[in-house]
């Protein structure tokens, strides 16, 4: 029997508790001892969790057309945030993904802010997160530019994190790139070398000068802001020192061994894209005073622990991993990049010698089929008779619920 995928098994394997369960019994108190510190976006993610799937969001009454069976399906949050959310959203995009991915060598490459920087940006998300977005893309496109390493035009995806294992803020940037790319012509196709992309000594040095160049531009523009410990800094000769031992240090880049193929960059992909800080598989127990969840500790050859928290610590590490509205954490370059991706990656089929893959613009997947599709379980079929099938008889809208206001 075919082991369940990464996705079947974090939809049929429901956890016994939930980070839901966390915000419904103590965030009041959280909120109550720190409202005035969090943030809009904060306030907005707490309130999603705790009503996702529950009567606060509305949702519709089913009934069994063969036993008289009933009952309640709520609606999710579909908060980028919520553990719970996710696992139909990440096989979406990837079913979204599956055509533009190319017969060729993938590589995966992720840049690391320092932790001066990630301190910056806890308090500039905004700008800092853009700026390690543009940082990056400029680095990856001028050294596969240079003939001296690939000469060509390539194309990747970029995810951003800002997590470790221990919920410790901890931004950086995964990129799956193909080992190749498009010459300044556009009359062949260049592929790296095999087993091995770009020097990341050299990606490791321009990304440090171009994000320390955009950072220092930012900071003269008025863009940046500095609050507590950090508040020091508003003075240019005290950001300027700050940031001088890292002009000389040696920032974190490092490329992970290619992928076999396109499917096993989507099993990666489906790893990475949709994840959230902490899921709801890692959370062992909480009480009023404590949570605790399993981790892997990197620096003691990945062992698996246990790690005990306070609540209230643990609730602000997970907060610290709220990205602000309506912010891209995907985003594609090159000729991946949105406005290009169809006719560029056309091209890049043709000088590849491969077909067209078939046309996918077909009408949206009932998110019913997609269940059924990962797990194996029909959400139509009747749970008690099993052979009636699911109507919904009535539909009701969310209620008017309390909202958390930010007095700050």
């Amino acid at each position: 029997m075919q082991s369940p995928s990464f996705s079947e098994a974090f939809i049929m394997s429901r956890p016994k508790f939930e980070l839901a369960d966390i915000f419904r019994r103590y965030g009041d108190a959280y909120r109550q001892a720190h409202g005035t510190k969090l943030s809009r976006d904060q306030w907005r993610v707490m309130n999603a969790i705790e009503a996702c799937r529950t009567a606060e969001l509305g949702g519709h009454l089913e009934h069994c057309d063969r036993c008289e069976y009933q009952r309640n399906a709520y609606n999710s949050c579909r908060d980028r945030h919520c553990p719970k959310c996710q696992s139909l959203a990440r096989e979406k995009w990837l079913d979204d993904r599956r055509a533009e991915l190319l017969p060729t060598e993938y590589f995966h490459v992720v840049f690391t802010l320092p932790e001066e920087i990630a301190a910056l940006a806890l308090q500039n998300k905004r700008v800092v997160y853009n700026l390690l977005f543009r940082a990056t893309a400029e680095t990856l496109r001028i050294i596969a530019a240079d003939p001296k390493h690939l000469g060509a035009d390539i194309g990747f995806m970029a995810i951003l994190h800002t997590w470790g294992q221990n919920l410790q803020h901890h931004p950086h940037l995964h990129c799956i790139v193909p080992g190749g790319g498009l010459s300044f012509d556009q009359e062949r196709w260049v592929n790296c070398r095999p087993g091995f992309f770009l020097p990341v000594r050299v990606l490791s040095r321009l990304f440090r000068r171009l994000f320390l160049e955009g950072l220092q531009q930012a900071f003269d523009a008025g863009e940046l802001q500095f609050f507590s410990k950090l508040e020091p800094l508003q003075d240019p000769l005290k950001f300027t020192r700050y940031l001088a031992p890292l002009r000389g240090a040696e920032w974190v880049v490092y490329s992970k061994p290619p992928f076999g193929g396109p499917e096993q960059v989507l099993t990666y992909l489906g790893r990475y894209t949709h994840r959230v800080a902490i899921s709801n598989h890692r959370l062992v127990s909480a009480d009023e005073d404590h949570v605790s969840f399993r981790w892997k500790d990197y620096r003691c050859g990945n062992k698996h622990k246990v790690m005990k928290l306070d609540t209230n610590e643990f609730t602000r590490r997970f907060l610290m991993h709220v990205l602000p509205h309506g912010f891209q954490r995907i985003r594609h370059f090159g000729f991946f990049g949105n406005p290009v991706r169809k006719q560029r990656l056309a091209l890049c089929r043709r000088l590849l010698d491969i077909s067209e893959p078939p046309d996918l613009q077909i009408k949206p997947i009932d998110y019913r089929d997609r269940y059924e599709k990962l797990t194996g379980k029909s959400l139509r079929e009747c749970p008690c008779c099993e052979k009636g099938e699911m109507a919904t008889i009535a539909t009701w809208l969310r209620p008017p619920r309390r909202r958390y206001l930010n007095s700050s």
